[in-house]
This record gives C-alpha cells, sequence and structure tokens, in this order.
C-alpha cells in the first residue's frame, strides 16, 4: 500500500511528465506549420491527412490538458488537507483507488453513479 508521500510524488512525477509531453507536443505542432509554410498542397489526400493529423494532436492535446488539470486538482488538495476525500459525498477515499489512480476526486460509489447518470442521459 502506497504511503501519503508517494502518493504526492507520484502525482508530482505524473505532473511533470504531462507537462513535458504537452511541450513536445507543441514543438511538434509548430515543425509541422514551418514544414508546411510556402508548399503549395494540390492534393486532396494530402489534405485529408494533414487534417487527420491536426485532428489527432487537438485530440491528445485535449487529453493532456484534462490530465493535467486533474493532477493539479489533487495537489491542490493535498496543499488545502482534503486530499483523498470524497468530492461529493466527504467519505474517504478506498486507498487501492488512490494507488491505482492518486488523481481521483470521487469515492468508488459516486464514482460509479456519475457514470450511471452519464449512461442514461445518453
Amino acid at each position: 500500500m502506497a504511503t501519503i508521500e508517494q502518493l504526492r510524488a507520484k502525482l508530482e512525477h505524473d505532473r511533470a511528465q504531462v507537462l513535458e509531453r504537452l511541450e513536445l507536443l507543441r514543438a511538434d505542432t509548430q515543425s509541422a506549420e514551418e514544414s508546411r509554410e510556402g508548399s503549395p498542397f494540390g492534393k486532396r489526400e494530402e489534405e485529408a491527412t494533414e487534417a487527420f493529423e491536426l485532428e489527432k494532436r487537438l485530440a491528445m492535446e485535449r487529453r493532456l490538458r484534462e490530465s493535467l488539470a486533474d493532477l493539479t486538482h489533487a495537489l491542490t488538495k493535498f496543499d488545502a488537507g482534503t486530499y483523498g476525500k470524497c468530492e461529493l459525498c466527504g467519505n474517504d477515499i478506498e486507498p487501492d483507488r488512490l494507488e491505482a489512480r492518486p488523481q481521483a476526486s470521487l469515492c468508488m460509489r459516486c464514482k460509479a453513479q456519475q457514470l450511471k447518470s452519464v449512461a442514461g442521459a445518453s
């Protein structure tokens, strides 16, 4: 079982990795934009491939930003002394859940209810 210090260290490590991946993605996007400058695209296949790659990069960036927000929120909860408490019911989040997903903000019961609500709304 991970200690609270180990969980915080994991959150900080994961946050640093996400920031690094975002920076690499930005650099990749800039180099892709620079290589396109001045080169006319006459073929639809090339334009479609370019659009697909842009969509992939945007989706990856969105996921990374969401992950960064979750990790930062969990670290903020550490500083506030509320880490490990469910944001809906206020009960302790299960230690196994925190070990598997240190940025978890809901206990298993509340997360299951949330997922049921989302599935029911679809």
